[in-house]
């Protein structure tokens, strides 16, 4: 019984560290075996390799370089483009990598419930459930940065909170990274009491097209403010044009015609 044992110990110890040939540590030898590493696993906890994956942010323009250089070193920045220009997209990744990192403890995500030229009549739910159509874009920018479920988590734990514009007077937001997206439908009086929102240790980011307002014409107050923030120092006013457009090459000429 025991000469059994000792055989099937000495024929695993076999099948794991392989057959010892005393040729092959020869000096003639020029093909040697590779010594087995006993207790390899495949589960990442015993795997030394790097796991993870993680988009790169890149600028894929001049303009898209400024904005992001803006964004590093500015408290409050205005990123003023037609649309395909990434203003959108680059604010809510940087808010992301602001909170990953630490710098921010939340997101505050702002955008005005304007319809596109056609009401689409009251919608049921919560607040939250009203806003969604509107925020669509900032939740696709949202997920392209993080899980769907992990965005989720997020907003229930409160580090991502849905800001309406109507609800924000009074609010001070501190250790916060706020994006004001589609500015050109606030008007100047929305524009002014938003930008006086801002609290020590946050960042904010206001993004819109000054030509493609939904507001009756003069309403909208995004150039003017623009304009007047220009001659403020520590301030950042960033205007993407045409050859920073990265949808299809189509949207480019479209906009330089229409």
């Amino acid at each position: 019984m025991e000469a059994s044992m000792t055989k099937r110990a000495a024929l695993k110890r076999q099948n794991r560290e392989g057959v010892l040939d005393s040729r092959q540590f020869s000096e003639d030898a020029k093909v040697r075996r590779l010594p087995n590493q006993a207790g390899w696993s495949p589960y990442p906890s015993n795997d030394d390799r790097e796991q993870g994956y993680l988009k790169t942010l890149k600028p894929k323009s001049e303009g898209q370089a400024e904005l992001m250089t803006a964004i590093d070193h500015s408290n409050l920045v205005v990123a003023l483009g037609p649309a395909g220009t990434g203003k959108t997209y680059l604010a809510v990744a940087k808010a992301v990598e602001a909170l990953e990192a630490g710098s921010v403890g939340r997101i505050v995500l702002s955008r005005p419930a304007v319809e596109a030229g056609e009401s689409i009549g009251f919608l049921p739910g919560d607040m939250e459930d009203k806003l969604a159509p509107y925020l669509r874009p900032l939740y696709d920018a949202l997920s392209d940065r993080l899980s769907m479920k992990r965005v989720k988590a997020l907003m229930a734990e409160g580090l991502i909170e849905i800001a309406p514009i109507g609800y924000m007077r009074g609010r001070t937001l501190n250790n916060a990274f706020i994006v004001v997206d589609e500015a050109q439908n606030c008007t100047y009086v929305q524009l002014k009491m938003l930008l006086t929102r801002l609290g020590w240790h946050s960042t904010m980011v206001v993004t819109g097209d000054p030509h493609q307002s939904d507001l009756l014409p003069g309403v909208s107050g995004l150039s003017d403010i623009a304009a007047r923030l220009e001659a403020v120092p520590d301030i950042a006013v960033v205007r993407l044009a045409e050859q920073d457009i990265v949808r299809h090459p189509l949207v480019a000429s479209m906009i330089g015609v229409l």
